[in-house]
């Protein structure tokens, strides 16, 4: 392997009809301080791509730059350009709440809502956006609760509190509650980081089942789930000045079999992080 090392990431070529988010000179901010450098990378449209990383290299930040809520933290901002499927999701005329409705999110822990219902935590969020009957929801939540393997489980149980599941059970309602008003893209920030082994592997499977319908992008410190379920994995760390970058970008075989950076080939062996 020739190791590169120079600040510049090792990047792959994507043809870029295949493209559904173009991250181009992204810079992130908290305040004053640039927390993320000159981030540019391609996503695939309809695959997983995982991003990774030692803790603190701003691989969660440069997450939720993608749907934009990294600037719902006060003082936070982001400059540079994400275009989802060659909108720019920052542009002046914008809406951050149709980019989140777009993209959708699961973070780190479940987070149901606790004094709604499972049937009603799965339509949260079209209640927002527009008046429904209950006849009209219910199909609306069987078939959700079905791509997530949870209809079986809960489908006798709809009208008990979300916080009657289990951890697992949780993290897939929340899935469910994502998937309901039909994202194109899901974001997850280290979605099974609370999950006993057996809730991780259910949490995976889903992933894997659902990149035929969505662009997924999972932030994990956990390598052998990125060896899992990505097709392609970015490797991030801090750049000597403190700031978090990307380092290199390739298919996940191509980054753990035969990383182009030193330090890419450093951190999957295991040497730091």
């Amino acid at each position: 392997m020739t190791a590169n090392t120079s600040d510049a990431p090792a990047r792959m070529s994507i043809p870029q009809d295949t493209v559904a988010i173009s991250i181009q000179n992204l810079n992130a901010y908290y305040g004053p301080k640039l927390a993320v450098k000159n981030v540019s990378m391609d996503i695939v449209r309809h695959s997983v791509t995982a991003l990774i990383g030692p803790s603190g290299c701003g691989k969660s930040t440069v997450l939720r730059c993608l749907n934009r809520m990294h600037e719902v933290i006060p003082g936070a901002h982001a400059t540079g350009t994400v275009q989802l499927e060659g909108t720019d999701i920052y542009g002046p005329s914008v809406d951050p709440v149709q980019v989140r409705r777009r993209i959708g999110m699961l973070f780190q822990r479940p987070n149901p809502f606790p004094t709604m219902s499972i049937f009603d935590n799965v339509v949260a969020g079209l209640k927002l956006n527009g008046r429904y009957s209950r006849a009209q929801l219910a199909p609306i939540v069987e078939q959700t609760l079905r791509q997530v393997a949870l209809w079986d489980e809960v489908k006798d149980t709809l009208g008990k509190s979300a916080a009657d599941l289990s951890g697992g059970q949780q993290q897939r309602l929340c899935l469910a509650r994502c998937i309901a008003v039909k994202p194109e893209v899901i974001l997850m920030d280290e979605p099974c980081s609370a999950l006993d082994p057996i809730a991780t592997l259910r949490i995976e499977e889903l992933i894997r089942e659902l990149e035929a319908n969505y662009t997924i992008v999972i932030v994990t410190h956990n390598m052998q789930q990125a060896g899992r379920v990505a097709d392609r994995t970015a490797f991030f760390m801090l750049n000597d000045d403190g700031t978090g970058g990307l380092v290199e970008y390739g298919t996940t075989e191509q980054i753990f079999t035969a990383p182009r950076d030193r330090r890419t080939e450093e951190y999957v062996t295991g040497r730091f992080g």
